[in-house]
């Protein structure tokens, strides 16, 4: 069982089609800079809800106090 699986693994091996070095480094820098645009975004976000917080709070505590 165990000699056949590896040899149809072998077979199956044989037929990927497995991407170029510049492929690679194009998927590769599409991902960094997709990282880096989907971070700045939450960020953003992040900044103006921080923002907003502060300012809720600061009304809140003018008026009770």
């Amino acid at each position: 069982m165990a000699k056949g699986f590896f040899k149809d693994m072998r077979s199956e091996l044989k037929k990927v089609v497995w991407p170029t070095t510049r492929q690679v480094i194009n998927n590769t820098l599409l991902v960094v800079v997709l990282v880096i645009v989907v971070s700045l975004v939450v960020l953003g976000i992040d900044l103006v809800l921080e923002y907003g917080d502060i300012k809720l709070w600061n009304l809140i505590s003018s008026y009770i106090g």
